[in-house]
């Protein structure tokens, strides 16, 4: 890598590529990119670190530039197209292969799995960081380039098998399902993915016990299981006890109680997440006791169970945007606000995956008190499709219809105090931003 070239990113608010973007730059690289104008949850940390966001345009792409070209371009996109024809005078490189160069720099730990691999990520990272100088990237669009680092903590991402190719120390694979319907055929495809992923891990991987396609790993790098089962797994979390203020447990490696672990996370993907980190930490020799105050400290990561109140309604913002993740989510809200009424505000991401899980989908949201529904957020592959919000309402018990930006009142009934959670992977941020602006205008008017 060269300090003397200016790194264009194609794409600079995608989540992964925001991060990016801050590592290099705090490693003192010259750092630039474009993007859609639409404003992004991705964007402000890119604006408070300076760094230039265009628009697209073909003139940006000069000779001697590096292109990081976004994994959502294809070859005609206007900029790609551009750095395509320049290919004697500017080196492109996709957002993998330089992920890859930074993983060779430390001892890392890529966090895979088709739910939770953001969480996890940012668990870890905070739990590193404050032990020993550690760089991360993070799928909130956090990143983050420490000089002299000893580790890099980033996400390994499935989809497309952009991780096939990554060479980590460790791996936590939180799990296997079957996502993206756009490109996997089944969850043997999915599975085979993940299998060839672990090949490359170097020295351990960190697998969620229950899952029984991770149970199928073939690779011969070490594979350690954490979960709840003292007979099967090989750290085992024990003594769990759940509150409104968190979790506690005792974890156990092979028997050994290694002590009792507080973290202010809620439901029981919060409990696995915080036991995978314990699992590498104690594997690669960390003092527990700094693991165990780090815990504690953990605020979070953006669009991860992110709560806000306005007046007296508790507002919670999740990326949550399949079957299984929406369940973790209700699940956590649930134990930090029992007896609480529960509303469930969902924008469906892509026809395809809509239609794969369309009862998946009903099965989960029905946890909740009320569903309502936006309608699907398409992507840049997949335009259009022959199903609609209306038809995956029709499944759901609790519905309560669609809304939009421009039509929250069925929100304004509710004057109990309650807890309304919006999900989703596309534009579901539009819609809670017009509800909290009515609630809070609301409040205003009641004082």
């Amino acid at each position: 890598m060269d300090k003397n070239k200016t790194y264009y990113f194609i794409g600079i608010k995608g989540s992964g590529m925001s991060s990016l973007a801050l590592i290099l730059q705090d490693q003192g690289y010259q750092v630039a990119g474009s993007d859609i104008d639409e404003y992004t949850f991705t964007q402000k940390p890119l604006e408070q670190a300076e760094i230039p966001i265009y628009q697209f345009d073909a003139n940006n792409i000069q000779p001697g530039m590096v292109i990081i070209r976004g994994n959502a371009f294809e070859d005609d996109q206007v900029e790609v197209a551009a750095a395509l024809a320049l290919e004697d005078a500017v080196t492109v490189l996709t957002y993998p292969e330089i992920v890859e160069q930074l993983i060779q720099q430390y001892t890392s730990v890529g966090v895979a799995g088709a739910h939770g691999k953001t969480s996890t990520t940012g668990l870890l990272a905070h739990v590193l960081s404050g032990i020993s100088p550690t760089s991360y990237l993070i799928g909130d669009g956090t990143g983050k380039g420490v000089p002299d680092a000893r580790f890099f903590a980033f996400e390994a991402d499935e989809y497309r098998r952009h991780f096939k190719d990554y060479t980590p120390d460790y791996a936590i694979m939180t799990n296997i399902d079957f996502d993206h319907p756009d490109y996997y055929h089944d969850i043997n495809d999915v599975f085979d993915a993940f299998d060839d992923f672990g090949h490359n891990v170097q020295k351990g991987i960190f697998a969620w016990g229950d899952d029984p396609m991770l149970r199928k790993l073939t690779t011969d790098t070490p594979v350690y299981y954490y979960g709840v089962d003292a007979d099967k797994d090989d750290f085992v979390a024990e003594n769990i006890k759940r509150s409104t203020q968190g979790s506690s447990f005792d974890a156990y490696f092979k028997g050994e109680l290694l002590g009792n672990f507080k973290v202010p996370l809620f439901g029981k993907h919060g409990i696995l997440n915080a036991l995978a980190v314990i699992a590498v930490a104690y594997v690669e020799e960390i003092d527990l006791t700094l693991l165990q105050k780090e815990l504690m400290s953990f605020q979070g990561v953006k669009r991860r169970f992110t709560e806000k109140m306005v007046g007296d309604v508790t507002i919670i913002d999740d990326y949550a945007h399949h079957p299984s993740e929406i369940q973790a989510t209700l699940d956590a809200a649930r134990q930090k606000f029992p007896g609480r009424q529960l509303i469930a505000v969902f924008q469906p991401h892509t026809f395809s995956r809509t239609i794969a899980y369309l009862d998946e989908f009903a099965q989960s949201l029905d946890l909740a008190d009320q569903v309502y529904l936006t309608e699907i957020f398409a992507s840049a592959r997949e335009k259009q499709g022959n199903i609609s919000s209306g038809d995956l309402g029709a499944k759901i018990n609790k519905f309560g219809g669609i809304i939009s930006p421009e039509n929250v009142a069925p929100l304004m009934q509710y004057d109990q105090a309650p807890v309304v959670v919006f999900m989703g992977a596309g534009d579901v941020q539009n819609t809670e931003f017009a509800y909290e602006k009515i609630l809070a205008n609301t409040t205003m008017n009641l004082q």
